[in-house]
């Protein structure tokens, strides 16, 4: 089992740059699949990047590619979201999510075993 805490969440400007980080508890760290999700107000919760136990493999939604980067240190157990040029739409709690596989391609977050209890991203405009 794992356990996630997220932090790193603000209030900034749209345009600004932030890294929410994921701490996770364990000696297994390096097997799982870490992800982010993110949930809007009155919005299901959707993904945003997924990260494979070596950091080999990414993957990303549509609408974070080119701005948004996934990283994670094995050594520290944690995992990073490098979030630039923020957008009003970005504004959400942002979860932390790990999976029991060494890499999970699925984007549903059902595919997810363990959640961290969110940090919060304002990206005001």
């Amino acid at each position: 089992q794992v356990q996630l805490v997220e932090s790193g969440g603000a209030l900034v400007q749209a345009g600004a740059s932030l890294r929410l980080s994921c701490a996770a508890s364990g000696r297994t760290f390096s097997r799982y699949t870490m992800g982010w999700f993110r949930q809007a107000p009155g919005k299901e919760r959707e993904f945003v990047a997924s990260i494979n136990w070596s950091g080999g493999s990414t993957s990303y939604a549509d609408s974070v590619k080119g701005r948004f980067t996934i990283s994670r240190d094995n050594a520290k157990n944690t995992v990073y979201l490098q979030m630039n040029s923020l957008r009003a739409e970005d504004t959400a709690v942002y979860y932390c999510a790990a999976a029991s596989a060494l890499w999970v391609s699925s984007k549903i977050a059902s595919a997810f075993n363990y959640w961290g209890q969110g940090t919060q991203v304002t990206a005001s405009s």
